[in-house]
């Protein structure tokens, strides 16, 4: 514009005084002394007035501009982070429905699997299940939870109806003989006495992508297996357990010649054969019985 052409000169001017009373009472002496301005003064003060008039508008329509401005960035801001909740909240509630079907179909597999067992037939040598079948980890996955377990330990894993979870957003407790996980101001999504009991101390829980706590849950007696996490639940059959021999290396000898002799029990019973105990008694009557061929055994019954 013409007037910036003054503006380093005006510049210069301005900032050999102190405010704007004495840029003006420099000005208007200019104008007196060396101008014929003031000689009709009527006509001066509606030329100071017109051209005060001219630029108070122009200032005015600046600001009016400029809140304006700034007032339809915030309802725009406002606009996005209320779209941003709502975004959220549906995912949220999508979430929720998604972990509300997952669930359901998990229940019906479970009241399946367990019709399945009632209702089994015995097998060859008079034997119905003794319970669920367990999965590849030696637990089962029931309605709101998923575990699997060696000797010493058991993983919980549970499913949460929400997204990008963090610690604070959620209740975890674990005791010596009970375990909640759930939201906080929500019912909890597990929450019972557990089978067994644990090391609360040494036992711990993290979250998984957001959407998963794993409990980790150490066993106070390290040479059992669990049938199921919270007393109440449908259980598995222990006689179908199988240990990883990953973990029995872990083991030291005495306590892996117990395990060994477990496992071996399990698989003899599972197939209608002998334990390793009644294994024994018959190798020790059979020598009986050869050192005493002169002895009747006809009618003995051999366990």
């Amino acid at each position: 514009m013409s007037e910036e052409r003054f503006d380093s000169l005006l510049l210069a001017v301005a900032q050999q005084h102190e405010g704007i009373d004495s840029i003006l009472d420099t000005f208007f002496s200019f104008l007196s002394r060396k101008t014929d301005f003031f000689t009709q003064p009527a006509m001066a003060r509606t030329s100071v007035q017109r051209a005060l008039d001219r630029h108070l508008a122009v200032a005015e329509s600046r600001l009016r501009q400029k809140r304006e401005e700034e007032a339809a960035a915030l309802q725009r801001r406002q606009q996005q982070q209320s779209a941003s909740r709502v975004e959220v909240l549906e995912d949220d509630e999508e979430v929720a429905a998604k972990a509300a079907a997952e669930a359901a179909k998990r229940k019906a597999e479970l009241e399946k699997k367990v019709n399945e067992v009632t209702n089994a037939e015995p097998d060859a040598d008079g034997m119905k299940p003794k319970g669920l079948p367990p999965n590849a980890g030696n637990g089962f996955e029931y309605e709101h939870y998923t575990f699997t377990q060696s000797l010493t330990e058991a993983e919980v894993r549970v499913p949460l109806p929400i997204t990008n979870a963090k610690g604070k957003m959620l209740d975890v407790c674990i005791q010596q003989r009970h375990l909640c996980v759930g939201v906080k101001g929500k019912t909890p999504i597990v929450n019972g006495e557990l089978f067994g009991q644990v090391k609360a101390e040494e036992s711990m829980w993290t979250i998984e992508d957001g959407r998963t706590v794993v409990v980790t849950l150490t066993k106070q007696n390290q040479m059992e297996w669990w049938k199921t996490i919270i007393t109440g639940d449908a259980e598995i059959d222990l006689q179908k357990v199988v240990p990883e021999n990953s973990k029995l290396d872990d083991l030291d000898a005495e306590t892996r010649q117990t395990v060994e002799k477990m496992m071996y029990d399990q698989r003899q019973k599972a197939m209608g054969l002998p334990t390793s105990e009644e294994q024994k008694k018959q190798d020790m009557l059979a020598k009986f019985m050869a050192a005493h061929p002169e002895m009747d055994f006809s009618n003995a019954k051999i366990c």
